[in-house]
């Protein structure tokens, strides 16, 4: 096999759009845990030190969810504060959601799609990069480590947004990461030769401890840190965001396709959300059970349906696939009672839900 470039990226929790995911999946969070057939449907946008939230949420006494708090939180806990703008007391959080109880019925109706969608699933045999593209979990491994940096290192004087991106030449067999950018946001009068000496150490160190097969642990020939010039003025006050902006992010870099929606902002019985995470367990069964080295799953919800189908398989045959499917459970009741109330799941909306091999439908195959 001949080598080709593969290209991944990852953002921080300080990035608008992430902000947006957070919040949104905060109030997901908090419906949840009023009820469990809670049902969220929300939007976030923000832009400078407002706020925008709009959607339903149907659950008991959802009146009273205060939304202006778990807004701040999430950009406080983002590292938005005294030192970086716009601090968290300081924004204007407009509400315009639909808050209120579930209608009548409407709780048993859960179980039935209110949609349509496609939803697409990925899991290649590689359980070091628990079963991702490899360039997509070094993207993830190498943003979270230089996220680290502003709490290491806070003489950098580093703020709560960046991004990477990196481009990995690979055969199948061996892999070398050819090149690594980098835009980390940092005071203008700072030391940006320090910045790039610590990038270039934490980059060094993070694939010095990668326990890859046939990864390189040589640093990139091309290594960028802030190739723009500098960057002081990010996050909202840059730019302005939205959830479900970053899908490829959320699923699995640019080299598998997307499908369905946004995940962040939906209850765990909307079609998308379930349909993602039943696809991206068919797919990891099929390869954890030798049948496929890397596969590929499309699912599919009509509306009104309780249960998807699987319409296509790359990797293994749709019988296989179809045989594998009985071990699994994929209605809507299933992924709304199995995995609503997450504790976790501003954390799952900022690093991913597939990053982590402990998180509850990558740690069961079942």
């Amino acid at each position: 096999m001949s080598a080709a470039l593969y290209p991944a990226e990852y953002i921080f929790p300080g990035h608008p759009d992430k902000l947006c995911d957070a919040i949104a999946d905060a109030l997901v969070l908090e419906a949840s845990r009023r009820e469990q057939r809670a049902l969220v449907g929300v939007e976030v946008a923000v832009h400078r030190a407002s706020v925008f939230v709009t959607g339903r949420i149907g659950c008991e006494a959802a009146e009273k969810i205060d939304v202006e708090g778990l807004v701040r939180q999430v950009y406080q806990t983002a590292g938005y504060g005294p030192d970086w703008e716009p601090a968290p007391d300081a924004l204007k959080v407009v509400n315009e959601l639909c808050l209120g109880p579930l209608e009548d019925g409407e709780a048993e109706f859960r179980e039935c799609a209110d949609d349509q969608a496609i939803c697409v699933g990925h899991a290649v045999d590689s359980p070091e990069t628990n079963d991702l593209p490899i360039e997509h979990w070094l993207a993830w491994r190498l943003a979270r480590r230089l996220y680290r940096l502003r709490h290491e290192h806070p003489g950098l004087l580093l703020g709560p947004d960046g991004k990477v991106i990196v481009a990995l030449r690979s055969d199948g067999a061996e892999h070398r990461l050819e090149r690594f950018s980098c835009s980390l946001q940092q005071r203008e009068a700072a030391d940006a030769i320090a910045l790039h000496r610590a990038v270039r150490l934490a980059v060094e160190e993070e694939l010095a401890g990668c326990a890859v097969p046939g990864l390189s642990r040589a640093l990139p020939a091309e290594l960028f840190v802030n190739g723009a010039g500098a960057f002081e003025v990010g996050g909202t006050e840059g730019d302005n965001g939205l959830s479900g902006k970053k899908l490829v992010v959320d699923a699995y870099g640019p080299r598998v396709p997307i499908g369905g929606g946004a995940w962040s902002g939906k209850d765990f019985f909307k079609a998308d959300r379930a349909g993602g995470l039943y696809a991206r367990r068919l797919a990891k069964l099929l390869v954890s059970l030798g049948i496929a080295r890397h596969a590929t799953v499309w699912v599919h919800w009509r509306p009104g349906a309780e249960a998807c189908e699987i319409m296509r398989v790359e990797g293994a045959t749709l019988e296989q696939a179809q045989r594998c499917a009985r071990l699994l459970d994929p209605t809507l009741k299933g992924s709304g009672e199995r995995w609503s109330g997450q504790p976790d799941l501003v954390e799952i909306a900022r690093w991913g839900h597939f990053t982590e091999a402990s998180r509850p439908w990558e740690a069961s195959a079942t």
